[in-house]
């Protein structure tokens, strides 16, 4: 986008004036003062905050480690599959999670590339810890979703689209894994139309798939990208450019193989959408790019089409009031708490992301929800579970932030009280357990524990009403979080448990409305229980939808809720 020069002019005495005027400042000092809000805007302009999303195994943590590598974070690119003689993947800093394989955990890695400032939060791709990508994706001003180019679109990757369509995230799609067996690429296109709903624009374009996949044709560019193998994928891919007639593209591709690539160019040019930037930003077109990961195929381009294409740091509701991202005024909220990140240290760190203004290190904010004034002193930089001070950051950026016990998933934090931000929802919980804590000698651990993960948001507690005991029943989006619970417990605090599964399968929430009074009249069908969540909401456990429906009916139709207060409505909130 060409910017206006005699635009920017008038922006600039416009700006002079208004300093002038407001704070009466000599020549000097105004000109000093409009500096620093240039050199500030350039800051958060050039950041970039995102997340990859994906079904898991088709490919989002090689993604990611790709594009670390490409970005010069890294020199060699770690395997997932974590051979011998190569790296565990920088992303899974958790050690459950290099024994599976998996993410489990949402993870920031931030470093710089071509004079951008890139935020990219790696999530989990197993369902049973969506519920930890969800809350990413409310920090986040892009998306990158990840597909198995052989398997399509997949379950998972259709739920987390959803939060993205719902929130008006851009999306931007990489087709992984092209230099095996595929679906034809067109099908591929279409599945984005017909099954999510999003028109699509191929950047670029396949040469070939499976072991005849050569490179791939850049359509902005009008360049052909030739790439050869590395050796397990572990280095940076040499390529071939050139555009469709030049006699390196010729030599390297057979004459077939050059004329389907020249047919199928002219066909997209013909028959498919332009490309528009509006769309992209409001999240109703997706840009394409193929490739594949493991081999170091397309990353690059994709990490500069993402870079060029996606907007910069957006801004945000507080209440009725948009908060812009060069507001004066500091502001911040955090999406996620993670404790014993370093073995060596027991800390907590509160993950923050910028909404406007400048942070500086050992600045004083307010704590809306408490109320108090926190001064935060051990602000860092994060890559995966290494750190490093920061003191200074901007509206876009992930700052880590140590030691601060008040906080809690979704505070806010601010130089201004009057600002609150509402982002992090409660999720629908589909699994639900007791955890007991057979080593009474332990019990202190086990509740410092217990109390510090309920705290981060790995799962969920439940309080039944009417209980005669106090264990604490736990609620999860999937099984194996409290795999993951019973593991920190006992490696992180050395507090053993032990599971008991319970019967509920459905939650929903009751009117806020009701009364004490109120619930001990309603009719409950066999083996459902009516608990409180951690707000105090009352909320009914049924073994199955069709209790659910039946206890509705049986309480003349009483309207229930599949998500808590507050939660559909921060879900559905577009980000302007």
């Amino acid at each position: 986008m060409e910017k206006n020069p005699d635009k920017q002019s008038e922006n600039h005495k416009f700006l002079t004036r208004k300093l002038n005027t407001r704070f009466q400042l000599v020549p000097e000092l105004v000109h000093d003062t409009l500096r620093r809000l240039v050199s500030d805007q350039k800051e958060i302009q050039r950041r970039r905050t995102f997340a990859i999303i994906s079904h898991p195994d088709a490919g989002k943590t090689t993604l990611t480690e790709k594009l670390l590598l490409y970005g010069g974070a890294v020199h060699l690119a770690g395997s997932v599959t974590a051979r011998k003689h190569q790296r565990a993947s920088t992303s899974d800093w958790m050690e459950l999670e290099r024994k599976r394989g998996i993410s489990i955990s949402s993870t920031v890695l931030q470093f710089e590339y071509e004079g951008f400032a890139i935020n990219l939060l790696d999530t989990p791709g197993h369902k049973d810890f969506s519920e930890d990508t969800y809350r990413v994706l409310t920090a986040v001003d892009g998306v990158v979703m990840v597909i198995d180019a052989a398997k399509g679109i997949e379950t998972q990757t259709r739920k987390l689209f959803e939060i993205c369509r719902r929130r008006g995230i851009p999306i931007f799609t990489y087709m992984n894994k092209c230099d095996r067996p595929t679906k034809d690429p067109l099908e591929l296109l279409d599945e984005l139309e017909s099954v999510l709903g999003i028109g699509s624009f191929p950047v670029n374009w396949p040469i070939g798939t499976g072991v005849d996949f050569k490179g791939v044709f850049d359509r902005l560019q009008k360049e052909v990208h030739l790439f050869e193998r590395t050796v397990g994928g572990l280095f940076r891919a040499p390529e071939s450019v050139g555009d469709l007639d030049d006699s390196i593209i010729k030599d390297k591709l057979n004459t077939e193989m050059h004329e389907k690539l020249k047919e199928e160019v002219e066909m997209l040019n013909l028959a498919g959408e332009s490309f528009d930037m509006e769309s992209v930003y409001n999240g109703t077109m997706t840009p394409v790019f193929f490739g594949s990961a493991m081999n170091n195929f397309g990353v690059e381009l994709l990490l500069k089409g993402f870079l060029e294409y996606s907007p910069p740091p957006a801004p945000r509701h507080s209440g009725d009031q948009l908060i812009p991202t060069d507001h004066e005024t500091f502001s911040a909220f955090v999406f996620k708490i993670q404790a014993n990140m370093d073995p060596r240290h027991r800390d907590r760190i509160a993950f923050a992301r910028i909404c406007s203004g400048k942070f500086e290190r050992d600045m004083t904010v307010v704590h809306p929800r408490s109320g108090k004034k926190v001064r935060l002193a051990s602000s860092h930089k994060l890559f995966g579970n290494e750190r490093e001070t920061v003191n200074t950051a901007y509206a876009g950026d992930i700052v880590g932030l140590v030691g601060l016990s008040d906080f809690g998933i979704g505070d806010t934090l601010t130089t201004d009280p009057s600002i609150k931000f509402q982002e992090i929802p409660i999720f629908t919980p589909e699994t639900f357990a007791y955890l007991h804590n057979p080593n009474t000698a332990k019990y202190k651990q086990f509740r410092q524990g217990l109390d510090q993960l309920l705290q981060e948001g790995v799962i969920q507690v439940m309080r039944v009403r009417d209980s005669l005991t106090r264990i604490p029943l736990l609620a999860a989006v999937g099984q194996l979080q409290f795999e993951v619970v019973q593991y920190r417990l006992e490696t992180e605090y050395g507090a053993e448990s032990r599971l008991e599964n319970a019967p509920w399968t459905v939650i929903r929430w009751l009117p806020t409305s009701m009364e004490e009074s109120d619930l001990d009249t309603l009719q409950l069908p066999t083996g459902t229980k009516i608990a409180y969540d951690a707000n105090e909401h009352p909320v009914t456990l049924f073994d199955s939808d069709w209790a659910a429906s039946y206890f509705s009916e049986t309480n003349g139709g009483l309207e229930l809720s599949t998500l808590p207060p507050k939660s559909m409505e921060i879900l559905t909130r577009h980000i302007d």
